[in-house]
């Protein structure tokens, strides 16, 4: 059932358990390392759980391993309550002598916010999300009050911050396993041969070929998980969807659009969708010239035919995006005004930058598909002719998908096709990642664009708990990204999740990554 990723001894396919076709291999096992989808898949729900949680249905904070929480008056202190009895993963690799307590809190949080804590620099001392949100620099402290509570006291109010615990990064690890590696001097194992208190256990990963899970028969929160989950690394859509229809995965990631409605059609498949907080963009890097003349952005910007990119490539599966964010969030400005389509403009904006014809620039293209661009390379193309159209030659260029974001964070692009799924509702989430000064180091500011201005703006924002107030130093932001142009929103895409039938319980989760714990196969 395995076709092609087992060894010998991994031939039958788990009758009792679920397999899942994904389009990747993860870059660990531990998401405070990465922001891509991929690795938050394979890790965030499978392997651990958070203090708090979002309700995939309802979008509310519900609890996690904290079973209350506490907020002083002047929103600088939180205090969590945790639950008592939760135990750790048991693996051939690690045995636990203790549950859940503080201890693992504390060493959670602290590990990606203290520089001098002993395993930050582990796997590369990267923390992505929380570097682009500048959390670091928000918490003063993380206190153990007894063995099942923690203080964390904010260095100024945060309106975001119980979103951002919330997250798919804020995994919470044994800090007991992490003593235990310190001792053996094998403290890079501890990404990589994860433990954790979710619903499955980690048992082998093959890279480019298979993951392998167990359950996790102590699981706090109850007893429902298949007893073993495979993920079978098939970077190929139609190859998914082949294995979908023959029964040898129970569900796919990311169904291209051309193949909805063949999902549609067979009574043995299911397909779910639902809107996508998220946005894709055409960023520009603005730390190389001309690139940094935002003249020549808005020309870049006019070039394109958005309305005929989304027809292409989404095949109505999408809305036009004006700004980052999707108009299902509290803080859509629907009166933003968009770069409208105007090629006679764009060349005449370029000749008076000193772009004469032939000038050649690169964008890259995602080799993998995601809810935000189902097909960068295509649609690359499809930019490719209407910026020769301006006199702007392109060339395209791709990369294996660990080394494309690599090479992006070193800033060696031009420009870049790629995008943003919400890991929360708070519009937050959207700005500060993507376009802050902070978020150029932690690798999600494609634009490489740093305006103190803008800066202020976000973090003025996140003051005020009250939408209004917040709302008035978005709509301040957006119309600085509006004249600035350092990237280009372009679609608003729909979610989709096909599976087969027999298999209940699988949601779309509208703030990040697949849940497998509380999947049923009939």
């Amino acid at each position: 059932m395995l076709m092609g990723c087992s060894d010998a001894d991994d031939t039958a396919g788990p009758l009792d358990g679920v397999i899942y076709c994904s389009e990747g291999d993860p870059i660990s096992f531990n998401p405070q390392l990465d922001t891509s989808g991929t690795t938050s898949d394979a890790s965030s729900h499978q392997i651990y759980d958070r203090l708090i949680n979002f309700d995939p249905l309802s979008g509310q904070i519900v609890p996690g391993l904290a079973s209350s929480w506490l907020v002083s008056k002047d929103g600088l202190t939180y205090t969590f309550q945790l639950r008592r009895g939760v135990k750790f993963h048991q693996t051939p690799y690690f045995s636990p002598n203790r549950t859940f307590n503080a201890d693992d809190v504390i060493f959670s949080i602290d590990r990606w916010r203290l520089p001098d804590h002993p395993y930050h620099e582990v796997s590369g001392g990267q923390y992505p999300y929380f570097s682009s949100l500048g959390l670091s620099n928000v918490i003063a402290d993380v206190k153990r009050i007894n063995g099942y509570r923690v203080e964390l006291t904010l260095k100024q109010p945060d309106s975001s911050f119980l979103a951002n615990l919330a997250t798919d990064f804020a995994a919470i690890l044994s800090a007991e396993y992490a003593q235990q590696l310190t001792q053996a001097e094998q403290q890079n194992r501890i990404d990589m041969f994860p433990i954790g208190t979710g619903p499955f256990k980690f048992e082998k990963y093959k890279k480019a070929r298979f993951i392998r899970y167990l359950k996790h028969d102590n699981y706090w929160q109850h007893d429902l998980a298949v007893e073993r989950l495979i993920f079978d690394i098939t970077p190929s859509s139609s190859q998914r969807l082949a294995k979908l229809m023959t029964g040898e995965c129970d569900a796919i990631a990311f169904p291209a659009h051309t193949e909805l409605d063949t999902i549609r059609e067979r009574a043995d498949l299911k397909l779910d969708e639902k809107p996508g907080l998220n946005v894709g963009f055409w960023a520009f890097n603005t730390s190389k010239p001309p690139f940094d003349n935002p003249k020549v952005r808005r020309a870049l910007a006019m070039a394109i035919d958005k309305n005929t990119l989304i027809e292409g490539i989404y095949l109505g599966s999408a809305v036009n995006a004006k700004g980052l964010l999707p108009e299902s969030s509290w803080a859509y400005q629907a009166d933003l005004n968009d770069v409208n389509y105007n090629p006679v403009m764009a060349r005449q904006l370029l000749l008076e930058s000193g772009i004469e014809d032939g000038f050649t620039m690169n964008i890259w293209a995602m080799p993998v598909e995601r809810a935000y661009n189902p097909n960068a390379r295509k649609m690359a193309e499809l930019m490719q002719n209407y910026l020769n159209q301006v006199g702007i030659q392109v060339n395209i260029i791709s990369y294996e998908w660990t080394a494309f974001r690599e090479r992006l964070k070193d800033g060696l692009h031009d420009s870049v096709l790629i995008g943003w799924s919400a890991d929360n509702g708070d519009p937050d989430n959207f700005y500060r990642p993507l376009l802050t000064c902070s978020a150029i180091e932690s690798g999600t500011n494609r634009a490489m664009w740093c305006s103190p201005e803008y800066d202020a703006l976000i973090d003025q924002a996140l003051t005020y708990t009250e939408i209004e107030q917040r709302n008035h130093y978005y709509r301040l932001a957006n119309k600085l990204i509006a004249d600035e142009v350092p990237l280009v929103p372009i679609a608003h895409a729909y979610r989709y999740r096909a599976h087969r039938q027999n298999l209940e319980g699988l949601l779309i989760n509208p703030f990040g990554a697949i849940r497998f714990g509380d999947v049923q196969k009939q």
